[in-house]
């Protein structure tokens, strides 16, 4: 009875460590302010426009990948363990939602040292993971 409850442990550590992450819990690259040194204030508050935009698609694509593979993985664990072969953890999108946030970070930057007076807001992350 252990050596079942070992394995069941073990597969589920497995299946959930391959899921996608959310992507509130994707860190930011790092990208220099210093590319935006020579924007003025209006291409500052423009820039981080469209970076938002970008970053809503990639933040709701990278949030149903993460959906998809939970789901993957329960199924995985409870039912069929074929299932665990469709989980496909971080990929293109999480590298993407990293280099726009970290781009996002680099335009507030900016914008502070350039004393634009822009607010960025950020979404709280949520309570569970």
């Amino acid at each position: 009875m252990s050596f079942k409850l070992a394995a069941f442990g073990l597969a589920a550590c497995l299946a959930t460590a391959g899921c996608a992450t959310k992507s509130a819990y994707i860190s930011g690259q790092y990208v220099s302010p210093l590319q935006f040194q020579s924007y003025s204030c209006s291409q500052v508050t423009e820039e981080a426009l469209r970076i938002s935009e970008r970053s809503a698609l990639a933040f709701k694509v990278q949030n149903a990948k993460a959906r998809n593979d939970a789901v993957a993985a329960g199924v995985a664990m409870a039912l069929f363990w074929p299932a665990a072969f469709f989980v496909g953890g971080n990929d293109a999108n999480a590298s993407e939602v990293a280099r726009l946030k970290g781009t996002m970070d680099a335009l507030e930057a900016a914008s502070i040292q350039k004393h634009c007076g822009l607010e960025f807001v950020r979404a709280p992350l949520p309570k569970s993971l």
